[in-house]
């Protein structure tokens, strides 16, 4: 059965929900509310709604006199395919994510202000137990990370020329069931080749010491003692991630109108400064090769006794915390021009520049397992600590947007545009949980009035199959389409 999540944006109950989401320019969003999205994602030099807290909070400025509700609804319909040779493809099952969202603004002289809660981004994949991705464990494989905004915005407008900014409130929540076969994981100990990752810490001295000791052997000389390994934090909540954290960033915009036609906008977006997502429910599991003479044992790491010769596949779980260490949203920079070539026909095209190479170069993960271990074969890792690093290496993404708004009549106003961006992933390192490998966007919608005080709008976007295979030989298909529908009530 596919799976459906719901990624809330709003304040409930006097906390805030993490929302959970599919993105396509990396792990952004291709565009934020649907005039923009619907125009390639395109938004710095032309009013947007109450979205320009996400985009240029400059553009506020440009907005009529008096007060705008904005309430939205998104939803994102990735289709993600991974194939590895000889092995039955595996589909991931999170193919819908919906995304509510809400912003007021008022404008009272040349002063705008307001609040906005929105997503800003993120991914999410999940593939069956039975899959290839689960590495033999027999266990579900799935990631989801979300990323959101509760922003305060202001912008103030000189004749001409409008400045305006934000300060963010930024909370992120992040699921994880990651398997690896044994030969992965040992590649990543000190003793390994470590071409994808690291794994260090007392708890691999004292894993090492075990298989050292005899404790744990191959069953022949092509296989490795260890069969699997599995981190697990998730909850499988649609509302929240497993590991959650918390912080601050900032954004500054201006917009400048050169003549009556034509205007230039520019923004800058913080790097975020959150602090580590962290959860107190975790685990991490080996399935290994374990010496017959020892499963009588209360299992001693380092103390091999006399080998039996041969052994038995057990899974050995070790319960503790987890810390996914300096989880950070990217600085971006971004300029744009809207020109309306007449009165009913609008072109508006932009340039952004994400700077993922500075915060997904690792992702690295610290787990300090309990004091007192439930399973009596995990009892030697107690109170032990495990650094693992899987390398990233992301490169910065550079996109360009370019859209159109024709006006047809008083009422109805029709959008389209395309959003162009290279791969931030390099191939080397995709990791199939993560495949934020989309490019290319066609997108296009609508507004419609229904008089002065109300109206609608809607956008659609497709992305393009495109393909990646990393260095383990595994090839990722991703594409899909993204929809949002607002309506502003203005007063």
């Amino acid at each position: 059965m596919k799976k459906q999540k719901i990624a809330v944006s709003m304040l409930v109950a006097g906390g805030l929900l993490s929302p959970l989401a599919y993105a396509t320019n990396g792990m952004n969003l291709e565009g934020y509310g649907p005039e923009a999205a619907a125009m390639g994602g395109a938004s710095m030099a032309y009013d947007n709604g109450t979205a320009a807290v996400m985009n240029n909070p400059a553009t506020l400025g440009l907005m009529k006199e008096g007060g705008r509700v904005d309430l939205a609804v998104g939803g994102l319909f990735p289709a993600v395919t991974s194939k590895m040779t000889g092995m039955p493809s595996a589909d991931s099952a999170a193919t819908a994510f919906y995304m509510p969202a809400m912003g007021y603004a008022n404008k009272s002289g040349s002063l705008t202000y307001g609040v906005g809660v929105f997503s800003q981004g993120g991914m999410g994949t999940e593939y069956d137990a039975t899959s290839f991705m689960s590495a033999g464990s027999g266990k579900t494989t799935r990631s989801e990370v979300g990323v959101g905004r509760f922003i305060i915005p202001l912008a103030y407008q000189m004749d001409n020329l409008t400045i305006g900014g934000s300060v963010d409130y930024v909370w992120a929540g992040m699921d994880l069931q990651m398997a690896m076969g044994g030969g992965q994981f040992l590649d990543m100990t000190p003793n390994g080749t470590q071409t994808y990752g690291t794994v260090g810490g007392s708890m691999m001295t004292t894993f090492n010491n075990s298989i050292m000791g005899g404790v744990m052997q191959a069953p022949s000389a092509t296989t490795t003692p260890v069969n699997w390994g599995y981190f697990d934090f998730s909850n499988n909540s649609a509302f929240t991630g497993q590991a959650q954290g918390a912080g601050f960033a900032g954004k500054l915009g201006f917009t400048f109108k050169l003549n009556p036609q034509l205007s230039i906008g520019a923004s800058y977006h913080t790097k975020t400064a959150m602090g580590d997502l962290n959860s107190d429910t975790a685990s991490v599991s080996f399935n290994a090769n374990l010496d017959n003479n020892l499963l009588n044992q209360t299992w001693n790491p380092g103390v091999a006794g006399t080998a039996a010769g041969t052994y038995s596949a057990v899974t050995i779980p070790v319960s503790g915390k987890i810390s996914v260490k300096n989880f950070q949203w990217p600085e971006t920079y971004g300029f744009g021009m809207a020109y309306q070539l007449t009165d009913s026909f609008l072109l508006a095209a932009d340039y952004k520049r994400i700077g993922w190479k500075s915060v997904m170069k690792d992702f690295k993960m610290t787990f300090t397992a309990d004091a007192t271990q439930a399973n009596p074969m995990a009892a030697g890792f107690a109170g032990t600590l495990l650094d693992a690093t899987m390398y990233q290496n992301w490169d910065d993404q550079n996109v360009i947007a370019i859209g159109g708004a024709y006006k047809v009549g008083t009422a109805l106003t029709l959008r389209a545009g395309v959003n162009l961006a290279n791969n931030p992933v390099p191939e080397k390192t995709m990791n199939p949980l993560f495949p934020a490998i989309a490019k290319n966007h066609v997108t296009g919608g609508f507004g419609y009035a229904f008089n002065k005080s109300s109206s609608i709008d809607m956008s659609a976007v497709y992305v393009p199959v495109v393909t990646a295979t990393n260095g383990g030989g595994v090839s990722v298909d991703f594409g899909g389409y993204s929809s949002q529908f607002l309506y502003s009530y203005r007063y």
